[in-house]
């Protein structure tokens, strides 16, 4: 039977056991959104790669779409399970056995067995059932350090260099085929946004043990204190750069957070950050991925509980923020126009904190985040975007929306020092966008969120606003962010 692999099926777990392995180039993928030009760079270059590597075995074949590359195989074809609903039943109408996926820690049937009849999830309780699962990090029953979370400690503010002063991230050398894959794009009328660039992300599997040897010898030692600080100069700070390989499946998460724990016990890496790493991995990463298939992927990427409905503007979709004045916003943005990434904080409190202070549409906000991030892809973002970001599910995945004022920035970035907006006005022509939107959207929800015991304080505060109704006429004509 023929296998075939998807371009985020790329590493040795999907290839054991399968001597006719096929991949596709779709045109018709490629052009189907409005996809960041590196991230199109690394799926073809991904691709291209392993079917240069294994050519006895691995048939890279060239076609409009999926259907016709996949009615013109012969004999029965099977492909692990996909990362997208759309995949699925793709596969499914062409009579393609789908098999489960090997490239989580978790399996599905284990998974729907953990989740039983719950309704909301806490991803702390599902953190803790990985950890005791896969014994990682423990102590027999309990956990190494005696707390399963250090999070309270890693929540340092930047210091005030301009740079962590850590060791710099593994970079690939790229080669022929990146170059054919450059000419390739460019030669094709694309809709890709952002901007072009040297590949800086492991899309081989050579490239990831490398890309994770560097991170875990020199890095991880240095992550947790300052993984949730924004430093404007340094846009890779401690974090892995490991996200890229992990979701084209190149590494498997298990081997990953088994490298960390190793650097832990073996004296090399604080507990602190090697315990936040595996959080990320064991933790949220497996339970983002379980959920989009438990909450119903079509149904849950549509949810919209603040009933937001505001068109994302043309210089947040098309990554064009030269006239973004706010600091934060616009390097954030200018990260994923240059890189296809920015670390989660700026993900989370910057963007996703502007979108929904904005009332940015919770699905076209999700299909931004899938296309314009090179770790970007259908399965990871709706928990992400929808349930975290947004708040949109009602409080299925958060207790509370993750909102914010310019005071929160202003402690945990370097970026209000140099900013045109000033964090502590919420009125007139300095007023920071963040800090008045904070208080507009409180004001446009307060009785949505009333019932909720952790905006309790908040909706106190809002009410003792004596400006209100000047900050509320001023959002709502806001034009400069």
């Amino acid at each position: 039977m023929t296998l075939l692999l998807f371009g985020d099926q790329l590493g040795p777990h999907f290839l054991t056991g399968h001597d006719e392995i096929v991949l596709v180039e779709s045109a018709a993928a490629l052009r189907r959104r409005p996809y960041h030009r590196q991230k199109l760079h690394l799926v073809l270059s991904g691709v291209r790669h392993l079917a240069a590597e294994f050519p006895d075995r691995v048939t890279l074949v060239r076609a409009n779409t999926y259907g016709e590359a996949i009615r013109g195989l012969k004999g029965p074809v099977s492909a692990y399970q996909p990362g997208s609903a759309a995949a699925v039943r793709m596969l499914g109408d062409l009579g393609v056995k789908i098999l489960p996926t090997n490239a989580f820690a978790l399996s599905r049937d284990e998974f729907t067995a953990w989740a039983g009849n719950r309704e909301k999830f806490l991803m702390e309780d599902f953190y803790h059932f990985q950890r005791a699962r896969f014994d990682v990090l423990m102590e027999g029953s309990d956990p190494v350090g005696g707390r399963w979370n250090f999070d309270a400690e890693n929540r340092e503010p930047p210091p005030k260099r301009a740079r962590l002063d850590v060791p710099a991230p593994w970079w690939p050398d790229e080669d022929d085929i990146d170059a054919e894959v450059r000419a390739d794009l460019d030669a094709m009328d694309l809709p890709a946004v952002g901007r072009d660039g040297p590949r800086r992300f492991a899309i081989t599997r050579a490239e990831a043990l490398r890309a994770l040897e560097v991170f875990v010898r020199d890095r991880l030692p240095h992550f947790g204190p300052h993984e949730d600080a924004v430093l404007t100069k340094d846009w890779t700070m401690a974090h892995s750069l490991l996200s890229v390989p992990l979701n084209h499946g190149l590494l498997h998460p298990l081997e990953v957070v088994y490298a960390a724990e190793d650097a832990y016990r073996g004296g090399a890496a604080p507990l602190r950050s090697v315990e936040g790493f595996v959080r990320q991995v064991l933790g949220w990463r497996e339970y983002v991925w379980q959920l989009y298939w438990h909450l119903g992927p079509e149904d849950y990427r549509h949810r919209n509980g603040f009933r937001a409905d505001a068109e994302l503007p043309r210089w947040w979709s098309e990554l064009k923020p030269g006239n973004v004045r706010a600091a934060c916003l616009r390097t954030a943005l200018e990260g994923v126009r240059d890189h296809g990434w920015v670390h989660h904080i700026q993900r989370l409190m910057v963007l996703g904190n502007h979108a929904l202070q904005r009332g940015y549409d919770p699905a076209a906000l999700n299909d931004w985040f899938v296309t314009s991030f090179v770790d970007g892809f259908p399965w990871v973002m709706p928990v992400n975007v929808i349930g975290m970001s947004q708040h949109a599910d009602g409080g299925v995945i958060a207790t509370k929306p993750y909102l914010s004022g310019g005071a929160y920035l202003n402690r945990m970035t370097d970026h209000c020092g140099s900013c045109w907006f000033d964090p502590k006005k919420r009125t007139g022509d300095r007023a920071c966008p963040f800090t008045a939107g904070y208080w507009a959207w409180l004001d446009r929800h307060e009785r949505q969120v009333s019932g909720n015991h952790r905006m309790v304080r908040a909706v106190q505060g809002l009410r003792r606003l004596a400006d209100l109704d000047q900050v509320r006429a001023q959002e709502k004509e806001r034009e400069i962010f």
